[in-house]
C-alpha cells in the first residue's frame, strides 16, 4: 500500500475512534477521576506510538536514499541504495539508481573523448617537441661547436658553457617528449616503458626501484596505456608532494588479470582530500574496469594500487579438435 494510504487510513481510524467515544456513552468526570486519566493517557500513547512505528517504517528507505545521494561517487561506481519501502518509496529509489546508472555511463562515455583527445594531444605536443624544438637545439649545437673551435681562448670557455647549457636544455626536452608521448611504450612494450619511467624519476634525492613479472597476460593498447600512465601520474605525486626518499613500481600477474603498485615512504596523504591527480586517475581506471584505491603503504608513505582484470579467452574444442 502506497505511503500516502497508509497514514491516511491511519490517522483516519484515529479519528473515527475518537468521534466514537465522543458520541458513545462514555463521559470525564470534573474533575476527572484517576481511572479516566489513565485511559486518556494510555490511548492517546498509543495512538503516537502508532503514528511513530508507521511513519518510522515508511520514511527509513527514504533516509537510506538520502545518505545515499550525499555520499554516491561517480567515480566509485556500483554505490546503490538497497531498494526498499512499499509503493512510491520503493519506486523512487528505483528511479534515483535508474538516473544513477545512466550518469555513470555517460561520464565514462565523456570521460573516454576527453582522455582521448588529451592523448592525441599530448602525442602532437611530444612530436612538435621532438622535431621542431629538438632538431633547431640540435643545430644550435652544431654551431656553437663550429663557433667554439674558431673563437679566440678568452671566449672559448663562455661559448662551451652555451653548448652545456644548450645540451642540458635539449635533454629536458626529449624528457618531457618522452612523457608527454610515450613512444618507448608503443616500440618496447609495457615492462620497458615502466622501467624508463622508473629512470627517469630517479636521481639524488628519490630512489626508484621496479620489479615486472615476466609473464604478464597479453594487454590490449588501452589497458597498457592506462597503466602506464597511472604509473606515471603515481611516481609525479611522489616526488611533487610525498618528501620521499624510495619509490617502487610493482606490476605483478594476478589471477583474474594484473596489477600495479606504486609505493613509497613519503609523509603519506594524511587526511587531505583527493586532488585532481588521483582523481584523474580513477577516471582511466573506470575506461577499462579496473579498481584503483589510495592508502597507506605498509612502511609509511603511500600505496596507489590499480587492479586491471584480462577478460579469460574462450577456449573452443571443436576448433582445436578439427583439422
Amino acid at each position: 500500500m502506497p505511503l500516502f494510504w497508509r497514514i491516511f487510513l491511519l490517522n483516519a481510524l484515529v479519528l473515527i475512534a475518537a468521534t466514537a467515544l465522543l458520541l458513545g456513552p462514555v463521559t470525564v468526570s470534573t474533575p476527572v477521576l484517576l481511572t479516566e486519566a489513565a485511559v486518556l493517557t494510555v490511548g492517546l500513547a498509543a495512538m503516537l506510538v502508532a503514528n511513530a512505528l508507521l511513519l518510522r517504517v515508511g520514511l527509513a528507505p527514504l533516509q537510506r536514499l538520502t545518505r545515499a545521494m550525499t555520499t554516491i561517487d561517480l567515480l566509485r561506481p556500483g554505490q546503490r541504495p538497497a531498494v526498499g519501502g512499499q509503493g512510491e518509496v520503493a519506486e523512487l529509489i528505483t528511479t534515483f539508481n535508474t538516473m544513477v546508472d545512466r550518469l555513470e555511463e555517460e561520464r565514462a562515455t565523456s570521460s573516454a573523448r576527453v582522455l582521448s583527445a588529451q592523448e592525441a594531444e599530448r602525442r602532437r605536443v611530444a612530436q612538435e617537441l621532438h622535431d621542431e624544438v629538438g632538431q633547431t637545439l640540435t643545430a644550435v649545437l652544431l654551431e656553437l661547436e663550429r663557433v667554439a673551435g674558431q673563437a679566440p681562448p678568452g671566449l672559448r670557455e663562455e661559448v662551451r658553457q652555451v653548448q652545456e647549457t644548450t645540451r642540458a636544455g635539449l635533454d629536458e626536452v626529449r624528457r618531457i617528449a618522452r612523457r608527454l608521448g610515450p613512444g618507448v611504450l608503443d616500440e618496447l612494450g609495457l615492462a620497458s616503458a615502466l622501467k624508463s619511467l622508473a629512470t627517469d624519476f630517479g636521481g639524488p634525492c628519490l630512489s626508484v626501484r621496479h620489479r615486472l613479472d615476466a609473464d604478464l597476460p597479453p594487454l590490449g593498447r588501452e589497458a597498457e596505456l592506462v597503466l602506464y600512465r597511472v604509473a606515471q601520474e603515481g611516481l609525479t605525486n611522489v616526488a611533487r608532494h610525498a618528501r620521499a626518499r624510495h619509490a617502487q613500481i610493482v606490476l605483478r600477474r594476478t589471477g583474474t588479470g594484473v596489477e600495479l603498485c606504486v609505493r613509497d615512504d613519503g609523509h603519506g596523504t594524511g587526511d587531505a582530500a583527493e586532488g585532481a591527480g588521483i582523481r584523474g586517475m580513477r577516471e582511466r581506471a573506470l575506461l577499462v574496469g579496473a579498481g584503483l584505491s589510495v592508502v597507506p603503504g605498509p612502511g609509511g608513505g603511500t600505496e596507489v594500487r590499480l587492479s586491471v582484470p584480462v577478460p579469460t579467452p574462450v577456449h573452443d574444442p571443436d576448433r582445436n579438435g578439427r583439422s
